[in-house]
């Protein structure tokens, strides 16, 4: 068996069990943090010239925002959602951009937009973990 291959399966298994385990508030952060490793990851790649694997980061940290996008409750009647909602679209644009473009830049930007909201979320009281917010389903 291809050492790598087991140890993409077990961290999968270890991933899929942190999942489970986790509260709304907790996914929500690992999906923040997904993205942050997959933008680093690109940032990596674009420096190595690495146009195949820049792609696939990019586009699996497009797909994590899509997820915290969609996690979002009641976009029409909720501001602070609508706002959440609106900030994931630009962050998929700058994504999109960012791998045309080869932008470390755009990368860096989107970076900071979601440590920014990642800082907000942590924020949030540890009595309110365990209950949706009025901004996730």
């Amino acid at each position: 068996m291809n050492r790598n291959f087991a140890s993409q399966q077990y961290q999968k298994v270890g991933l899929n069990s942190a999942l489970a385990h986790a509260t709304p508030h907790q996914q929500i952060l690992m999906l923040m943090n997904g993205a942050l490793e997959r933008i680093a990851t690109a940032k990596g790649a674009i420096e190595h010239q690495n146009t195949a694997q820049k792609g696939a980061s990019i586009s699996k940290a497009i797909s994590i925002i899509g997820g915290l996008q969609a996690s979002l409750a009641d976009i029409e009647g909720n501001e602070i959602a609508q706002n959440l909602d609106n900030l994931y679209v630009y962050m998929t644009q700058l994504l999109m951009q960012a791998n045309l473009e080869s932008s470390q830049d755009k990368l860096n930007e989107v970076t900071t937009l979601i440590l920014e909201v990642k800082s907000a979320w942590e924020k949030i009281p540890a009595e309110h973990h365990n209950t949706q917010s009025p901004v996730e389903k």
